[in-house]
Order: C-alpha cells, then structure tokens, then sequence
C-alpha cells in the first residue's frame, strides 16, 4: 500500500511542476537530493563501522555479557511468558543493547529474530502474543543512550554541536520508554478483565 502512495505522491508531484512550469526545479532538486543521499549514507556508513567496532571490542572484552546480566532480571520481568533460557531472551537484549548505543541498522535483524522466537514460542499462530507486544512496544520506544545516527548526521551538516543531542533524546527515550512499558501493562490488564487472552 505504501508504494502506491509513494507513486502517488511522486506522480502528483510531476504533474504539478509540469502545469506549473517549474520541472526544471524538480531536475536540480532530484539531483542535488540524490548527490546529498550519498554523501550522507557515506557519512553514517563511517560513524557506524566505528560504533559497530566499538560493539565487537566490547563483546570481545565481555562488556557486552555484563550489559546482558544487568538487564536480563528486567527483561525476564517484562517477559514473564518467556523462559529464562530461551534464544528470544539474548535476541531480545541484543536487540536493546543495539539500540541503546543508537545503532538502529544493527538492531533491526536482531528484533527480527526476537520477533521470530517469540512467534515460534507462541505456537506460529497469526495473533500476536503478550511478549510480542511488549517487545514491539519496547523496540518502538527505542531507549537509547548515545543516539550514534542522529550525531552523525548532525556531523555532516556541520552542527555546531553534533553531540548536543545527547541529553535530550536520554530524557526523551526514558519518557517513551516508560510511556510504552505503562501502556503495554495498562491494555495488558484489561484485556484480562475483560476475559481476552
């Protein structure tokens, strides 16, 4: 559905400037668009590799284990339908931990296996369980500690403080954080009352 929106919008578009006489415009705005994309795709590849090393080195070092230790009695909290030694639970923590250092690129085929463990635990069936609920409204959250992405592109458009983000996504991810943990439990339990499961 969303292409046909897409093509929507970008055929919309061309008609426009071609009633309005202003495809040259659409040209040099297509073309500059698509040299800037590549220069920032270059930019972010560069920051991530770093930051993707920075993970090797400190799974390498065992940090990355003891991030693991520290978060698992939360998540094993958050995911109670999910036994403590299932591979969704280190899926699950890669997935976060991915996040947090705002590597959203790595993250996503680590949610993805989350998504498929928790899918197989809940029998292959066609409606979401509790557990893939919650993770989704946790991966949509995105708690994230130094949003690696944002700095980067604040980099290649020559911020004068690239990292002055930093303390306001933390505040922002905790708020969201909270907020999903909060709604997740709230529709959770009335979904009890209302004798759903």
């Amino acid at each position: 559905m969303i292409n046909y929106i897409w093509v929507g919008m970008t055929l919309i578009g061309l008609v426009f400037a071609g009633l309005n006489g202003t495809m040259k415009e659409v040209n040099e705005a297509i073309f500059q668009s698509a040299n800037e994309a590549v220069t920032l795709c270059i930019g972010l590849i560069s920051i991530l590799v770093f930051w993707l090393g920075m993970m090797r080195i400190a799974q390498e070092a065992g940090l990355l284990e003891k991030l693991s230790n520290l978060f698992r009695p939360a998540i094993l909290r958050l995911f109670p339908d999910v036994p403590s030694d299932h591979p969704a639970v280190g899926y699950i923590l890669s997935n976060i931990i991915a996040n947090m250092f705002g590597l959203g690129n790595a993250a996503t085929p680590l949610g993805i296996k989350a998504m498929e463990q928790l899918k197989a635990l809940n029998g292959g069936k066609p409606v979401a369980s509790r557990s893939m609920i919650t993770f989704l409204a946790l991966n949509t959250s995105g708690f994230t500690l130094i949003p690696t992405t944002v700095i980067a592109i604040r980099m290649n458009y020559q911020s004068a403080g690239p990292t002055d983000i930093v303390g306001p996504t933390l505040v922002a991810t905790i708020c969201a954080t909270l907020g999903a943990i909060i709604v997740d439990r709230l529709f959770y339990y009335r979904r009890i009352r209302k004798g759903v499961k």
